[in-house]
């Protein structure tokens, strides 16, 4: 998810989150020169999260061997469906982000002039009591738009009802929506969770499980089969099973191309030994082309009444926001090891399908970490995303309510539309290259 994997601006210009983007029209209004002084909310198409704060969801299916730590499963194209799912959950997520802005700004009965969900080229659109609601090609992103500063509106610039001229309070309360109507979506999906398939619970057993073994590689060619439980590497043994113990045979394969490792494997209640000698990867490391887990049994944790329901609801929101704000912490504190952490659209998407397609249940705490992720990101006080604007207002209020001049606001904005597209490009790219099929075709 820094996913993105969803900001505003007051008076300002767009200014994208990190679930990040907005296109006022088919051009994309960050690639005119002059900047057109318009007020846009702003997603950008570009979430970023940090993948460690999917632990518990990546542990049982993104651990594959012979591919590099930040490897991502690639979208089961056979499993459309899956990767549908995934896409819709991200495209949700954003809608109830923008749908913050647009509510928190119609019921102060400040002007609305846009509200689009997706970005680029426009599919299909229709107008209701002044405002263009949109459907866009790429649904990656979405944006509200404000007439603010917009010559083609007719509306007069000291119009009351014009978002830059609010009281501050009243722009707080818009830009913040967004962020609030997240971590409500949040709680309500863990609430929901609860209600309906209640909350996974983990018991680990010794090992590391083998979910899949892929076709024609050097696991499959040397017996181990999908279901084993991997006991012990080269003689050291696996104790209670967790991430460590994936990383641990992991690494030790990695270290060994072309060499023998010793596998001592459980297969149907009897223990035996496998020798497997590990294929060379393109970047010299071995990899066998396993799928591997921790071994753990799950079971269902469900409330007698509401009141437990409630309560298991706020232990499981306080945990993952916590699981949040630690790996945002981690990325910031150690910036050099956990930048290859931070996720594009692309990969959400790969680990939502993987999720999906590993258990319908995981969706809704990927779909919470999603909300929680864009809320946390978007709440930063950098340029691109709503806590920049929302800086920006805080700023004029300390100054006794004098404006910040419409120039530099629009240059700090832009400054942070222009990282935001770089940013994203750049995910986009690495994600995809990361991608399971695509490294096979290289």
């Amino acid at each position: 998810m820094l996913i993105h994997f969803s900001s505003l601006s007051s008076t300002p210009p767009p200014s994208p989150t990190f679930f990040p983007s907005r296109l006022s029209s088919s051009t994309p209004s960050y690639l005119e020169f002059p900047f057109k002084p318009t007020t846009h909310l702003f997603k950008s198409p570009f979430p970023s999260i940090s993948c460690s704060s999917y632990a518990k969801l990546l542990c049982p299916s993104t651990n594959r061997i012979g591919f590099r730590s930040c490897a991502l499963p690639g979208p089961d194209f056979g499993n459309v469906e899956s990767v549908l799912e995934a896409a819709g959950v991200l495209t949700a997520i954003i809608v109830v982000h923008e749908t913050g802005h647009f509510l928190a700004a119609y019921l102060q009965g400040i002007r609305v002039s846009k509200f689009a969900v997706g970005f680029g080229p426009i599919l299909a659109k229709f107008n209701a009591k002044g405002v263009e609601f949109s459907l866009r090609a790429f649904p990656l992103g979405g944006f509200v738009g404000f007439p603010d500063n917009d010559p083609d509106s007719g509306i007069p610039g000291d119009d009351e009802n014009l978002l830059k001229n609010r009281p501050v309070l009243d722009r707080v309360l818009v830009i913040s929506a967004g962020v609030i109507a997240n971590i409500v979506f949040a709680y309500a999906i863990i609430f929901t969770q609860v209600l309906s398939v209640g909350l996974p619970v983990q018991e680990p057993f010794s090992g590391v499980l083998v979910p899949d073994v892929r076709p024609f590689s050097a696991a499959s060619r040397d017996g181990l089969l999908p279901g084993d439980v991997i006991l012990a590497v080269n003689g050291i043994e696996l104790p209670k099973s967790g991430p460590s113990e994936v990383s641990q045979v992991v690494d030790i394969v990695k270290k060994n191309p072309k060499r023998k490792v010793f596998l001592k494997v459980e297969r149907a209640k009897q223990d035996f030994e496998i020798g497997v000698v590990p294929d060379e990867n393109f970047d010299g490391t071995g990899k066998i082309g396993v799928q591997l887990s921790p071994n753990i049994r799950i079971t269902k944790l469900r409330p007698n009444n509401i009141f437990e329901a409630f309560n298991y609801t706020g232990k499981e929101f306080w945990g993952l926001t916590y699981n949040v704000l630690d790996s945002l912490k981690q990325t910031f504190m150690n910036f050099s090891q956990s930048a290859s952490n931070v996720a594009g659209p692309v990969a959400i998407i790969a680990v939502g399908a993987e999720v999906a397609r590993s258990t319908r249940d995981g969706l809704y705490e990927f779909a919470a970490l999603l909300n929680l992720n864009l809320a946390v990101i978007n709440l930063l006080p950098l340029p691109a995303l709503d806590g920049g604007s929302l800086a920006l207002v805080l700023l004029e209020a300390a100054r006794g309510g004098r404006k910040i001049p419409l120039e530099l606001e629009q240059r700090i904005m832009s400054s942070g539309i222009v990282f935001v597209l770089l940013l994203g490009l750049f995910l986009i790219v690495r994600d995809t290259l990361n991608l399971e099929f695509i490294k096979d075709l290289l």
